[in-house]
């Protein structure tokens, strides 16, 4: 459970020389009822681990795409509590790891411990909170522990090489190291220095690094992965969700099995 299971679907997945593909969904965009068949669909083209974001109303990590699934999801009513429910109530039918994404101020409120223990009974995977600093972790990192529930580090561009060396030391799961300055969101391309950077922090860190933010293509995944273990895609997954078009979801996915394409 938990942790173990991270470290078992990575290892999975990279043992063969394939990469990690980690796609980003808002629980209650389109209304929980079809929060089991996403989660199913996202496995059956090849996730390693779903990311699972919860809706928020000062979402400050999230760009326009995001934000908007965001809104639709709150208009339908979904709260932290709601997502949690419908995890527990889908738990034996899902296969794929997931990982909230949440901010501090929600947990806060539903109280740190009741929270932790209620998304080990829901077999949550791991949480990123983008707006939790290293200083404060304390807050839930014990809790989470306690529960065997992974508390992922993100690795900005912008901090010291010290940070990220700490950073990666004590991440769990896997490092998402976020490959642009800002919030999420589709972009054409990155900095000339992000390959050095991601090679930097695989060489200080012994989890999986995946790079993540504004990575749209399966171009971006490929350039990307030769230089960390995978990917994590947000606002590109959650467009074609809306539109509905489950090809382009799959031939992004499948764009980070390299053992595959090879074979072809």
């Amino acid at each position: 459970m938990g942790k173990e299971r991270l470290d078992q679907a990575f290892q999975q997945v990279l043992s063969k020389g394939d990469k990690a593909f980690v796609p980003y969904i808002m629980a209650g965009d389109g209304g929980l009822d079809i929060l089991e068949e996403r989660l199913n669909f996202l496995a059956e083209c090849g996730a390693t681990v779903v990311e699972l974001g919860i809706p928020f109303s000062d979402p400050v990590a999230d760009g326009p795409t995001i934000q908007k699934a965001g809104i639709r999801a709150l208009e339908n009513g979904v709260s932290l509590r709601d997502v949690i429910g419908k995890l527990k109530e889908i738990k034996a039918t899902r296969s794929v790891p997931v990982v909230l994404m949440t901010y501090i101020n929600p947990i806060y409120a539903y109280g740190t411990a009741e929270f932790a223990k209620d998304c080990r009974e829901a077999g949550v995977d791991g949480l990123i909170i983008p707006d939790l600093p290293l200083e404060e972790e304390s807050i839930v990192a014990a809790d989470l522990a306690e529960n065997q529930i992974a508390l992922i580090r993100l690795a900005a561009l912008t901090s010291t090489k010290e940070r990220l060396v700490e950073i990666a030391k004590r991440t769990e799961g896997f490092l998402y190291a976020v490959t642009v300055t800002g919030t999420t969101g589709a972009r054409s391309g990155f900095k000339e220095n992000l390959a050095q950077h991601l090679q930097d922090l695989k060489s200080v860190c012994e989890a999986p690094v995946l790079a993540g933010f504004g990575v749209s293509t399966p171009e971006h995944v490929k350039e990307l992965t030769e230089n960390c273990d995978g990917v994590v895609v947000g606002s590109r997954i959650v467009d074609l969700l809306h539109q509905g078009d489950e090809a382009a979801i799959r031939e992004l996915i499948q764009s980070a099995k390299i053992t595959e394409q090879a074979r072809s």
